[in-house]
């Protein structure tokens, strides 16, 4: 009898090495994901009134967790009886990334000396700015369920091989580390100015260290937030093109010579580009026919 649990207990522990060997590479490989995860989620919930931040940045994480409780089954259906489909998924997906990834790209060529128009609240009622939060939100949770199922098939795509039990385990930490982590992060960079604000104003002192730190957060805020969208977008080109030169066999053959990295982004930039091209032709055909 208690040779028996004890044999139970080897295979619980046996179980979760490999759940948090499985966890950690399916967590590097979702990693460049996650990375612009945090800089559309920074982005969507920066600009706001400083009370209405967290509140904001609540009702999308409430949005961000909804879609995996949708998600997550429907992975482990398509593991169960259709495993064959998490491939095509995938390249479908970094279809996506490349294209968001390109289009950012292309804008910023295209109008960069262009003055970017900005919210002015004060100018807003109160009817006005719910308005404006509920489309924000709704965007964010959107963009979050696409980039959520690509962290989500692509942590799956690590364990596909592995027992459902595995399976189970592994994605569902990657998807809670994916939400908690994320927003979590996202929380403390919105607030950064806040935080510096308070520092400021501990007392009057010119040259006080707290002034200088609290000076550093407010000034150093807007470079980090446009400091992530330019890594965000990176990070799309990369993963986008990683996703075809390790699911190709010609691709990974013909860029194995140079650097992965650079090989991966040649071919996000080449997908990016034709997904791009394709989407400003069918709207040029679809704005003639109208």
């Amino acid at each position: 009898m208690a040779s028996g649990f004890f044999a139970l207990l080897d295979d619980i522990a046996a179980l979760m090495d490999d759940v948090a060997a499985m966890s950690k590479i399916a967590t590097k490989k979702t990693a460049g994901i996650l990375g612009d995860d945090l800089a559309v989620n920074a982005e969507k919930a920066s600009g706001f009134v400083s009370s209405r931040e967290i509140p904001v940045l609540w009702a999308i994480s409430k949005g961000s967790f909804f879609n995996k409780l949708i998600i997550l089954p429907m992975a482990f259906l398509l593991s169960a009886f259709a495993p064959w489909a998490i491939i095509p998924i995938l390249l479908l997906g970094g279809i996506y990334l490349a294209f968001e990834g390109a289009e950012k790209i292309y804008e910023y060529a295209m109008h960069r000396n262009h003055s970017n128009k900005t919210v002015k609240f004060e100018n807003m009622n109160e009817e006005e700015t719910i308005n404006h939060e509920k489309k924000k939100i709704k965007s964010a949770i959107v963009t979050d369920f696409i980039l959520s199922v690509e962290i989500i098939i692509i942590a799956l795509s690590t364990v596909v091989e592995k027992q459902l039990s595995i399976q189970i385990m592994v994605v569902s930490i990657v998807a809670i580390i994916a939400t908690v982590g994320v927003y979590g992060i996202v929380a403390l960079i919105v607030r950064m100015d806040d935080f510096g604000y308070k520092l400021i104003t501990l007392n009057n002192e010119k040259n006080n260290l707290a002034k200088k730190v609290g000076l550093f957060f407010v000034n150093a805020l807007p470079i980090v937030i446009k400091s992530l969208a330019v890594i965000g977008t990176i990070a799309m080109i990369l993963v986008a093109g990683g996703i075809y030169v390790h699911n190709i066999h010609f691709l990974y053959d013909f860029f194995q010579p140079i650097p992965s990295i650079l090989g991966e982004l040649i071919v996000g930039l080449i997908v990016g580009l034709i997904a791009l091209f394709i989407a400003k032709i069918y709207n040029k055909v679809r704005k003639t026919k109208k």
